[in-house]
C-alpha cells in the first residue's frame, strides 16, 4: 500500500469511527507524521503514548514535555485517560504490543471495553508497532494496517530534497543523469526513509559528491539489515560473467533480464522475473553463475542457508523461514541464492516419520512464497541430484526456467583455461589452449581450475615459469569426477532431456556421440 492510499484508508476508517487501528510500521516518525497530517485535516488533537513518557501532546519535543503525566505511563491509566478526554482526538500508542501478551489480561480486557465505547465517540486509538501481535480477545476489535517501506517515488522525492539542500555548497558535486539517478533510487529500494536519508548523507559527507557509482554504499546499508537478522548471508560478489566459461544460453537469458527491475521495465508492463533453477554436474559453474548475476544486475546477493532455518522448538523452523523471507523482501530488489536445494529438501517426502513433518512444512512455506511472492526477489536455486527434488518445485509459475549445466565442451574448456590462466596473471596466448582442452576431456570447470593451480605449484617448486607441460602433467594426474560418477551424470542428462533447457550451446553430434572406431 502506497503512502497516499494508506493515508486515505486511515482517514476513511477514522471517519467511519473504527475504534482501534493497528498500524504496523518500522518507521515510527514517518508513520506519526502521516497520522498528524490526517488529524490536522479533520481538526482533531493528537496525543502519543510510550512507556517512557506516558500520554502527552503529539509532536512536541522531549525537552518541552515538562508537564508529563507520570501516572499515565501505566497502560491501564493511559487507556482510562482516553475515556476521560471529551474532545475529538487520535491517540497513538507506541510499542504497545508487549502489553497485549497473554499474561496482561487486564490491559487486554480494558482495551476491549474501551473499543466498544469509542464507536460512539470521535476518538480513535492507533497502536503503532514494528511487529504484529494481537491477542485472540481483540481480533474482532482491531483493524490492521501496514505502513510500507518508501516507494520508488518516495525515494526519488527524498533524493530531490537532499540534492536541493546541498547545491548551495560549492564543494559538493552532484553528477546524476537520468540513468545514474535510476540506479541509485533502485538500489535504495528496501531501505526505510531514515536509512536512505542516512546513506545519501554519508556518501555526500565522505566523498563531497553524489553520482550513480555510489550504489555500493547503498548496498552496504542493506548489508547491515541482513547482518542484524542473523538468518541470511550477504555476499560481496566480485565475480562477473567474464569469469564464467561457456553457458552461453544461460548468460543470454540472464542478460535479457538485467534491467527487469527498473522503472522503465515496470512502465513497459514487464513483470519482475521470479527465479531460475540451475541443475547439473558438480563443479560446472552453477554457484558461480549465482554470484555473477549479482554483479551483472547490480543487486545485493543473499544466501539462504537451510541449516540456519531449523530450530529445536516446535514451530521455530517455519518462523525462521518466514523471517528470512521477510528480510529478503525488505531489501528487495535482491537476489536470493538457495545453494544445493536438493540436499535441503531431500527428506521432505518422508518428513512425517523422521522429523515430525518439520521439513515438509518448511518446504511448503517456501513453495507458497515462490508461487505468491510479489516483491522483486529473484531466486537462484542450484541442485546436483534431481532425484531428491520434489516435483512441486519444478512446476512452472514458481520459477521462470530450469537450466541444465552439462560438462563443458571442448570449446568451452579452452575458454575456461583462458579465464583461469588470466587470473594467474599469465598471458593465455602463450599457451596451447586447444591442446589443453583436448587433453582435459570430461573435466569440469572446477577440475580445470584445480589443474591450473596444481601446475602453478609445480612450476613454483621448480623455480620455472608456468608452461603447457606443467598443466598437461596436472591434467594427466587427475581422474575427473565424470569417470567415477558416469552413471549418475548419464541419469541426470536423461532426466534433463526435454525437461530443462541446456545452459550452453548445443554440442555437435560428433562431440556428443563419438563415432565407432573400426579396423580394416
Amino acid at each position: 500500500m502506497t503512502t497516499n492510499s494508506l493515508s486515505q484508508e486511515i482517514d476513511i476508517l477514522i471517519r467511519a469511527r473504527y475504534p482501534v487501528l493497528y498500524l504496523q510500521s518500522r518507521e515510527e516518525i514517518r508513520a506519526q507524521r502521516l497520522i498528524l497530517d490526517i488529524a490536522e485535516k479533520r481538526d482533531k488533537k493528537v496525543f502519543e503514548w510510550s512507556f517512557c513518557t506516558g500520554l502527552v501532546q503529539a509532536g512536541t519535543s522531549i525537552q518541552s514535555q515538562k508537564n508529563r503525566n507520570a501516572v499515565t505511563k501505566d497502560p491501564l491509566m493511559a487507556l482510562d485517560q482516553v475515556i476521560d478526554q471529551v474532545d475529538p482526538a487520535v491517540y497513538i500508542f507506541k510499542d504497545f504490543h508487549p502489553f497485549l501478551a497473554k499474561n496482561n489480561f487486564a490491559v487486554i480486557r480494558r482495551l476491549k471495553e474501551i473499543a466498544t465505547q469509542l464507536k460512539n465517540s470521535f476518538k480513535t486509538i492507533i497502536l503503532l508497532s514494528p511487529t504484529l501481535d494481537i491477542p485472540v480477545e481483540l481480533e474482532k476489535e482491531i483493524t490492521v494496517l501496514t505502513h510500507s517501506l518508501p516507494t520508488r517515488e518516495d525515494l526519488s522525492e527524498l533524493l530531490d530534497q537532499i540534492v536541493e539542500d546541498v547545491l548551495k555548497y560549492k564543494q559538493v558535486t552532484i553528477d546524476l543523469d537520468d540513468a545514474s539517478r535510476e540506479r541509485l533510487v533502485s538500489a535504495a529500494l528496501g531501505l526505510t526513509w531514515n536509512e536512505a536519508e542516512n546513506v545519501f548523507a554519508k556518501i555526500i559527507v565522505r566523498d563531497q559528491r553524489l553520482d550513480g557509482s555510489d550504489i555500493n554504499e547503498v548496498f552496504s546499508e542493506k548489508r547491515q539489515i541482513i547482518k542484524k537478522s542473523g538468518l541470511l548471508d550477504y555476499y560481496d560478489s566480485a565475480e562477473t560473467f567474464q569469469n564464467v566459461g561457456g553457458l552461453a544460453t544461460l548468460k543470454e537469458w540472464l542478460q535479457k533480464r538485467a534491467k527487469a527491475f527498473t522503472n522503465e521495465a515496470h512502465d513497459f508492463g514487464l513483470p519482475s522475473p521470479r527465479g531460475v533453477l540451475i541443475l547439473g554436474v558438480q563443479g560446472c559453474g552453477k554457484s558461480l553463475c549465482a554470484k555473477a548475476v549479482s554483479s551483472q544486475w547490480q543487486l545485493p546477493l543473499l544466501r539462504f542457508d537451510m541449516g540456519k532455518m531449523f530450530g529445536s522448538l516446535v514451530g521455530s523452523s517455519e518462523e525462521n523461514v518466514r523471517r528470512a523471507i521477510a528480510v529478503a523482501e525488505s531489501v528487495a530488489p535482491a537476489i536470493l541464492w538457495v545453494d544445493e536445494i536438493d540436499k535441503a529438501f531431500a527428506g521432505s517426502q518422508g518428513s512425517g516419520s523422521t522429523d515430525g513433518g518439520t521439513t515438509a512444512r518448511v518446504f511448503g512455506a517456501i513453495l507458497t512464497w515462490l508461487s505468491e511472492k510479489t516483491a522483486p526477489v529473484f531466486v537462484v536455486a542450484t541442485a546436483n541430484d534431481i532425484s531428491q527434488l520434489p516435483p512441486e518445485l519444478l512446476r512452472k509459475g514458481r520459477l521462470d526456467e530450469i537450466f541444465f549445466v552439462d560438462l563443458p565442451s571442448e570449446m568451452e574448456r579452452a575458454e575456461i583455461f583462458r579465464i583461469h590462466i588470466s587470473k594467474k596473471k599469465r598471458d593465455p596466448e602463450q599457451f596451447d589452449l586447444p591442446m589443453l582442452a583436448r587433453a582435459s576431456a570430461d573435466f569440469s570447470g572446477a577440475e580445470i581450475e584445480e589443474a591450473v593451480n596444481s601446475a602453478l605449484y609445480d612450476a613454483f617448486y621448480e623455480s620455472s615459469e608456468l608452461s603447457n607441460d606443467h598443466i598437461l602433467d596436472a591434467i594427466q594426474q587427475t581422474t575427473p569426477l565424470a569417470k567415477t560418477m558416469d552413471e549418475s551424470i548419464n541419469r541426470l542428462r536423461s532426466w534433463a532431456e526435454g525437461r530443462a533447457r541446456n545452459a550452453a550451446i548445443q554440442k555437435s553430434k560428433e562431440e556428443a556421440e563419438p563415432l565407432r572406431r573400426m579396423e580394416f
